[in-house]
C-alpha cells in the first residue's frame, strides 16, 4: 500500500530533457531502494544521475543499441528490464521481404539519430542490407 509498505513518487517529463533530468535527480534524492522507469529518455537521465540505485525500465525498445545496458543476458550496471517487443532479427525481417517482394532492390529507413532508441536495430539493417545488395 502506497505510504505503508511502498511509496509512489510519479513524474512525467513529457518529451523534455531538462524535466527528465530535473525529475532523475529529485528522485534519486529520496534515496529509493529501486526506480521503474518507462522509456529510453527516462532511464538515460537517472542513468546519469545515479550509478547505484537499481533503476528497472519497461517501455525501452533498444536498451542495448541506446547504451542502457550492455547485453539483454547480462545487463551489467544499475539497469535491467523488460524489452518493449520481441521483434525479429534484422536478418529475418529482411528475408522475409524478399520473400514478399522479390523485386525490389531499394529500401528507405526513415529513423530520427536523435533518438537513441533502435540504433542497434538500424545498425543491424545497415549491416544486411549490405551484405544482401552485395551477394
Amino acid at each position: 500500500m502506497d505510504g505503508r509498505n511502498a511509496g509512489i513518487d510519479i513524474r512525467w517529463g513529457a518529451g523534455d530533457d531538462a524535466l527528465y533530468r530535473r525529475y532523475a535527480t529529485e528522485l534519486v534524492a529520496r534515496a529509493p531502494d529501486v526506480i521503474l522507469a518507462a522509456t529510453t529518455a527516462t532511464v538515460l537521465a537517472l542513468k546519469r544521475t545515479t550509478p547505484i540505485v537499481p533503476i528497472v525500465f519497461v517501455g525501452v525498445v533498444d536498451p542495448v543499441g541506446s547504451g542502457l545496458v550492455a547485453s539483454l543476458p547480462r545487463p551489467g550496471g544499475n539497469a535491467t528490464g523488460f524489452v518493449l517487443s520481441n521483434m525479429p532479427s534484422p536478418r529475418n525481417g529482411w528475408s522475409w521481404s524478399r520473400k514478399i517482394a522479390p523485386g525490389v532492390t531499394r529500401v528507405v529507413v526513415l529513423r530520427d539519430a536523435a533518438i537513441a532508441a533502435g540504433i542497434g536495430q538500424f545498425a543491424a539493417v545497415q549491416t544486411v542490407g549490405t551484405r544482401e545488395t552485395s551477394s
